[in-house]
């Protein structure tokens, strides 16, 4: 417990002026999203992606497929638009239900304790230990989502990206952890949006390189990723300092 205490005071010491800041949250998340969407969500919605990549790549219009229209298509503007919503609604749902015991006693404890949860799994994470991807509604997920994948429609993508948002996996329950600990309907939604838009690079890139490029530089990649997954740990275990 007396380790436990002394890493929350070091994390204070040296990241009080990010953690304190009204962004600090949202900075964790978004470089748990951008870090941990290269090593863990590329493998799990990366198929999904790579199905509608190529379902634009099976419809070639009498103007052909250029470079510009493979990148934008690839780019699936609505698919993650989708998912966005999803993640803001669930992190505006974890801020409103803790909301109601933020005027307790216990409250700045209870927020302290999500806050490193959260951080735990992203440390978790950085480790290679995937979490939630087994969860029994992970079939239910899919199911829904296999009709929508080969649509070309912005609405199917949109209506996707939502369905795919609820799909188990440890570094959205870390997240919504983490803005389950901030008492506020509208930090969790921000909070769960800068996730959201933290993930998205990794999905782009997949949709333009596929899995090829997954292959060639995930090793590079992890290099990369575990030391930003780390810091975000750290940057939650010092917003949890500031709470007790």
């Amino acid at each position: 417990m007396d380790f436990v205490f002394h890493a929350l005071a070091a994390c204070r010491d040296g990241l009080a002026p990010i953690a304190g800041s009204s962004a600090g949250l949202a900075l964790a998340l978004f470089l748990a999203g951008l870090s941990g969407s290269a090593v863990h969500c590329v493998g799990m919605c990366g198929p999904f992606v790579l199905g509608q990549a190529m379902a634009d790549a099976e419809h070639v219009g009498p103007d052909g497929y250029g470079e510009w229209r493979r990148l934008a298509g690839a780019a699936l503007a609505p698919y993650h638009l989708g998912r966005l919503t999803t993640y803001t609604g669930l992190g505006a749902v974890a801020g409103a239900t803790t909301a109601l015991f933020a005027s307790t006693a216990a409250f700045a404890w209870l927020s302290a304790l999500l806050l490193i949860v959260g951080a735990g799994v992203m440390l978790a994470q950085a480790f290679g230990l995937a979490l939630g991807g087994s969860a029994p509604q992970a079939g239910l997920v899919q199911r829904l989502a296999a009709p929508l994948i080969s649509s070309r429609r912005p609405a199917a993508r949109y209506a996707l990206g939502v369905v795919l948002g609820f799909l188990p996996c440890g570094l959205i329950y870390g997240a919504l952890g983490a803005v389950a600990g901030t008492g506020s309907m509208l930090d969790g939604a921000v909070g769960m949006a800068a996730f959201s838009l933290g993930t998205m690079p990794a999905l782009v890139a997949v949709g333009w390189g596929g899995v090829l490029l997954r292959r060639r530089w995930q090793g590079a990649i992890r290099w990369i990723a575990s030391p930003l997954l780390a810091m975000s740990a750290l940057l939650m275990l010092a917003l949890a300092s500031q709470r007790v």
